[in-house]
């Protein structure tokens, strides 16, 4: 403290001028302030003295140490007590915020107690620095001004007597505060931290919120009208808009897009409060889905590291239609089992199974876990790629440390080395689990080292010596929205980079190759496709005994050429028979006759040996007349078709059903049309007209193009235009 009178007003004096610029200033004070600021939010007017005592407490374990040569103000180790009050949510939520603000500027707090002479002048206990540091911060974050108290509010001494000794310093603060920033040659002290975490913080005033839609308890159309008559409007893109309005993601159909500042607004409704939408990151949310896109009916999933109980749930409501179970394993605490038990009663969830063991610890010979097909990890990261940590932390259960990496910029080498190396454990341990098909790996980190190092690393060495099929990596299962995500998921990763619309994401989907020997049923298909919303409002049911015997016998079809060899020399008899009674009806008979089914090249080939064995002298009905006729006439004709082809080209056409069509040749006995011409001219003219189609007989009323019709023919008779082809 200072020694006189004297001297206090003539730094008064002194600092009248600069005190009168810090009224402007905050640390907040550049682009995220006055974001904050337009949207009309009050100014701050300081915070009840629970927030003050659990943020001391949390800044306390979370603070930079230094070296004992630099220490200059130290800190107890004994925590201060708080209030019941500490356990609600939105005070927790008030306590980190002020924490972290605090732990970011720590190098700049205690510069400015030590340069007010603070320190090492007074004579408060070292427990209670922690106190000081984040007290001052919200104090020189209210512009020096004094803090309104609540008539309700219950005061704390510890919080009373350090707010007294704040505002006996409060000019010579406003001083130090100004010559730390003017030493900087900054606009503001907020410039003077990081370029990254400048503009994470920026990100984080942006962020709009996702939450999710409940399908157990409420479809998504009774979201929509029940969000437009609370005078929420649907739109396609909730970016820059302050009006109350929402939108669909891209992604995933069931999460729902807010504008930030809404969220104490949707708190206070219904479709929240009754966990029909549930606030939560939308990184999560693109895992879950990913896994749902791999299952089939009957596959249980398990879930490492899930962090948010809500995912666990959102991951059991989309398979709610589905037997599959969802176990969850590293819940050590037992007493947590009845309340986790509750809130998944309250979601709807039905089909979760708690698994109190490490995943580390578990076998893949578990009984339990016998039908576990998709393996969804999501490891403990650097986090960088998360713009709000606070948010992150809360949600997520996320350590508390990861603030000291976020105000810094981004963890230490040797910090980031060992979370790569515990990732690369567990995904090793992962791909040991003999019965699971598939690995969904999904981080929040922007860095490589715990992305695509970790998973190219554990392909290359997986164990080939097993009889499991290896892992390979699979393309995302998600939808690339722009041609920014095709670019980014080049290489089959999965990546969306930290923007003002969303956090980072890092999501890499690892399968096991395809066993040649192995077929996938009609269920596992169909499962996969209701699962990817392509069989929406089909319901999925066994084959009838008419299927199966249909299905048997189209399988049984190749080897039933005998068979149809002799059907078919039935009908080649039948037909010869029926074509000596020339009557009106002939037409028709020829039509229901000649309908020869079209089978496969063996089936051709034995009809192709029916047609040979059809020689003249075995038919009685074929009378001698024909010998004496001239074979030229015959020849004399192919100039007007296709050019005879070869035997292999024949085959290709054999399908064809008009092998034995009506032969009226022009003498008086109908009996005369029993020609002699060889088989196979008479099968060669006939298989290259290309009018002539499976199942179709030529109209005999009909000639031929550019040929005049036989006028010697008996007028009883049809007319057949070239009947000896």
């Amino acid at each position: 403290m200072l020694n006189s009178a004297s001297e206090v007003e003539f730094s008064e004096e002194k600092t009248t001028e600069e005190i009168s610029q810090l009224s402007s200033l905050a640390l907040s004070g550049d682009t995220a302030y006055s974001e904050k600021t337009s949207t009309g939010l009050p100014e701050k007017t300081g915070y009840p003295d629970s927030v003050y005592i659990m943020a001391a407490n949390i800044f306390q374990g979370i603070r930079f140490e230094k070296s004992p040569e630099k220490v200059l103000i130290k800190y107890g180790n004994e925590p201060l007590p708080s209030s019941t009050e500490s356990e609600d949510e939105s005070f927790q939520r008030l306590s980190y915020e002020l924490a972290f603000s605090a732990l970011k500027f720590q190098d700049i707090l205690e510069t400015i107690l030590i340069d007010s002479y603070i320190f090492p002048s007074t004579t408060i206990p070292d427990h209670l620095n922690s106190l000081i540091i984040v007290m001052l911060y919200d104090f020189q974050d209210r512009k020096f001004q004094a803090r309104l108290l609540s008539d309700n509010e219950e005061s704390i001494a510890e919080v009373l007597e350090v707010e007294n000794l704040l505002n006996s310093f409060k000019t010579k603060l406003a001083a130090a505060l100004a010559r730390c920033r003017i030493k900087h040659d900054a606009l503001s002290i907020y410039h003077i931290l990081p370029e990254t975490v400048r503009n994470q913080e920026i990100r984080a005033s942006t962020l709009p919120l996702y939450a999710w839609i409940n399908t157990c308890k409420i479809s998504p159309e009774e979201v929509y009208h029940s969000l437009k008559k609370k005078g929420y409007n649907k739109v396609k893109s909730v970016l820059h808009i302050d009006n109350k309005v929402f939108a669909v993601d891209q992604h995933c159909y069931d999460v729902l897009i807010f504008p930030s500042h809404l969220k104490s607004d949707l708190l206070n409704i219904d479709l929240f409060k009754d966990y029909k939408l549930v606030f939560q990151d939308k990184s999560r949310s693109l895992a879950v889905h990913s896994v749902k896109a791999l299952l089939n009916m009957d596959d249980d999933i398990l879930m490492v590291n899930s962090g948010s109980w809500y995912t666990v749930a959102h991951m059991s409501i989309l398979t709610n239609n589905n037997t599959s179970k969802i176990f969850v394993c590293g819940v050590q605490s037992q007493a947590k089992d009845p309340d986790l038990k509750n809130l998944f009663t309250k979601m709807g969830c039905k089909n979760i199974e708690i698994l109190h063991e490490t995943f580390i610890n578990l076998e893949s010979k578990d009984h339990r876990l016998q039908k576990v097909k998709v393996i969804l990890l999501l490891p403990r990261c650097s986090g960088l790629g998360v713009s709000n940590p606070v948010e992150f932390i809360l949600n997520e259960h996320e350590d508390t440390g990861l603030l000291k990496d976020f105000s810094q910029g981004g963890p230490s080498e040797d910090k980031l080395h060992i979370l790569a190396q515990q990732q690369y454990e567990q995904l090793t341990h992962a791909m040991k689990f003999t019965r699971a098909q598939a690995v969904v790996y999904c981080t929040c980190s922007v860095y490589p080292e715990e992305n695509e190092a970790v998973v190219k690393k554990a392909l290359e060495f997986q164990d080939h010596g097993t009889k499991v099929q290896s892992y390979r990596l699979s393309p995302p299962v998600l939808p690339l929205c722009s041609l920014k995500e095709i670019h980014l998921s080049t290489d089959k990763f999965f990546r969306m980079e930290p923007s003002e619309i969303t956090n980072g994401c890092f999501l890499s989907v690892l399968t096991r190759e395809r066993d040649p020997s192995e077929t996938v049923s009609v269920k596992d298909v169909l499962a996969r496709a209701a699962a990817k919303g392509l069989l929406d409002g089909i319901e999925l049911g066994k084959p009838s005994k008419r299927e199966k015997k249909k299905k048997k016998s189209k399988m049984s079809l190749p080897k039933s050429s005998t068979s149809d060899s002799s059907s078919i020399q039935m009908k080649i008899a039948e037909f010869l028979s029926q074509e000596t009674n020339a009557s009106a009806h002939q037409s028709e008979t020829l039509t229901t006759k000649t309908s020869l089914p079209q089978k496969n090249t063996n089936q051709v080939g034995s009809s192709s040996q029916v047609r040979k064995s059809n020689k003249p002298t075995t038919n009685p009905l074929v009378p001698t007349f024909m010998k004496n006729t001239s074979p030229s006439r015959p020849y004399k004709r192919p100039t007007n078709f296709l050019r005879p082809r070869p035997e292999d080209r024949m085959i290709a056409l054999k399908p064809i059903e008009i092998v034995l069509p009506p032969v009226m040749l022009p003498f008086s006995s109908p009996q005369g049309m029993r020609a002699q011409i060889p088989t196979q001219h008479f099968y060669c003219r006939w298989v290259g007209p290309k009018t002539v189609m499976p199942g179709y007989l030529p109209t005999p009323s009909i000639p031929r193009r550019g040929e005049k019709p036989k006028e010697n023919l008996p007028s009883s008779l049809p007319r057949h235009p070239r009947p000896w082809l």
